[in-house]
């Protein structure tokens, strides 16, 4: 069945283009011109559209106050919106994704990118949608002592991961490594089997949020701006958003909110410091950290061994909590070949 998209606009000539790109793609159009009119066809739909294209400027209630009464409607806030703006102000990006968009497209459209970012967010979101359903169906048939690990269906969990490497191209197979050295740094530190295994699977998702941000943001071969960092920084927010709602493993969204705070509490969102930090998130941000600096960049090979142990122990008590920085140090002195680092083609 095609996917179906509810297009909101006040201008005509916008919504005929899009219905037309959309429908030359074999996906579903339907279209109105106010956010009141996309409230009340939400309300009044037996379904519900696999995304919302949202304008942001328009008379009488605009895109931000629809995406908002969208979000208090039970059947509505469940909806991917991606907003559509020809407004130049960056600092409007960055609220549409602090607000909850999961991207925005720029006017005037060009038919590729709307169909590549319609398509993208649809799959993601339909992807977070069946690793929920996945968890709920296999969780409510396992008996009270199981572990939760096994209630989990770690394939999609990887398949999940996957996907968020795949938005970015200079992080392939980073969500995999960082799960794989925080489990190996909790397993030093002497966590249980349960607690490594748990580590591990808030690893794979920890950078969920990344699906919420814009390609060309995110694979910008060059410096960022201050606006485009703002919208970066905003991922870590989405990652939460994101897993949340997975109430039987509520720890899944400890890696994702907090693996960018700081043991000195200048990190973000939050600015949280010290043990605040969930133990957790601590061990993810070092690991994060490592895998980041062993891998290549648009702009950079990977950091010599060297230099990355200089950047663990010069940020212990300030970027990292030192007792799980020291654990991270061993594992460095002990991988004598520098054998732990993004696979070299």
């Amino acid at each position: 069945m095609s996917k179906w998209v509810l297009v909101v606009d006040d201008d005509t000539s916008v919504l005929r283009l899009v219905s037309h790109i959309l429908t030359q793609h074999d996906l579903r159009a339907s279209c109105v011109r106010s956010g009141e009119a996309a409230l009340a066809f939400v309300e009044q739909s037996e379904q519900l559209p696999d995304l919302v294209l949202l304008d942001i400027l328009m008379p009488g209630m605009d895109g931000f106050e629809t995406l908002a009464r969208l979000q208090k409607d039970p059947r509505g806030s469940e909806l991917p919106v991606i907003f559509l703006t020809a407004d130049e102000d960056s600092g409007s990006e960055t609220k549409a994704l602090e607000a909850g968009a999961m991207d925005f497209i720029k006017k005037p459209i060009i038919p590729e990118v709307l169909i590549t970012r319609v398509r993208h967010t649809i799959d993601l979101t339909h992807l977070q949608r069946e690793l929920t359903s996945q968890v709920i169906e296999q969780t409510a048939a396992a008996v009270e002592h199981r572990e939760r690990f096994d209630r989990l269906s770690l394939q999609l969990v990887h398949t999940l991961a996957g996907a968020i490497d795949a938005k970015d191209a200079y992080t392939n197979g980073h969500s995999e490594r960082v799960a794989t050295y925080a489990r190996e740094i909790a397993r030093r530190a002497g966590k249980s089997e349960s607690v490594q295994e748990n580590i591990y699977l808030i690893g794979l998702l920890h950078d969920v949020g990344k699906i919420g941000i814009p390609d060309t943001i995110l694979n910008k071969p060059g410096k960022l701006t201050d606006e485009e960092y703002a919208v970066i920084k905003t991922h870590p927010l989405q990652g939460d958003k994101i897993l949340r709602n997975i109430s039987e493993f509520p720890e899944l969204a400890i890696g994702a909110r907090w693996h960018h705070e700081r043991y000195d509490g200048y990190g973000y969102p939050d600015g949280i410091a010290g043990e605040q930090i969930p133990e957790e998130a601590r061990i993810i941000a070092v690991a994060d950290a490592y895998d980041a600096m062993t891998s290549s960049r648009s702009y950079r090979d990977p950091l010599s061994q060297e230099r990355v142990r200089s950047e663990i122990v010069n940020g212990r008590w300030s970027q990292f909590d030192p007792v799980f920085a020291d654990v991270m140090l061993q594992m460095i002195d002990e991988d004598v070949g520098y054998q732990m680092r993004e696979a070299r083609p």
